[in-house]
């Protein structure tokens, strides 16, 4: 098969909207809350972090102050992340997973542990493992981290 230029973004782009889609499918099924991939982003961002304020998270994002607020409450209403005071700003309030954030991200990430098999079963564990190997050295090799952001 003939590969046309610009199809490798957009089959990666579109394997990534599939597999997105199968997890939040999965979570709608378990009844848990509509959380959507600023939510994931959010909850990535805020691991192990303590330090972390709601301009941190928007300007990670790439959203505004107020879009990141909303987040935050969304996330806070539902149990996942707690604000605290600031250990320097007295007018500033640092985020941080609970207990269940926490524990959400671990469920995600067997979720996405998951998703990553049924790929495996598609086109064997070597080659995923080899794409895996591919898309680091690209990544490593365009300054090894690009921003996560929601698109949708």
């Amino acid at each position: 098969m003939t590969r046309r230029p610009g199809e490798i973004p957009l089959l990666i782009a579109m394997a990534f909207r599939v597999m997105t889609d199968q997890l939040h499918a999965g979570i709608e099924a378990e009844g848990r809350e509509p959380l959507r991939p600023a939510h994931g982003y959010t909850f990535r961002f805020l691991l192990g972090r303590d330090d972390a304020t709601t301009v941190d998270l928007a300007d990670h994002l790439g959203v505004t102050k107020q879009a990141a607020s909303k987040i935050v409450a969304e996330l806070e209403g539902w149990g996942y992340v707690e604000r605290r005071p600031h250990p320097t700003d007295g007018r500033a309030r640092v985020l941080g997973l609970t207990a269940k954030g926490r524990t959400y991200v671990e469920h995600a990430d067997e979720l996405w542990r998951q998703a990553e098999d049924r790929w495996a079963s598609i086109i064997g564990a070597d080659r995923l493992d080899r794409l895996h190997e591919d898309l680091r050295a690209f990544v490593d090799a365009s300054g090894g981290r690009a921003a996560l952001r929601p698109v949708w």
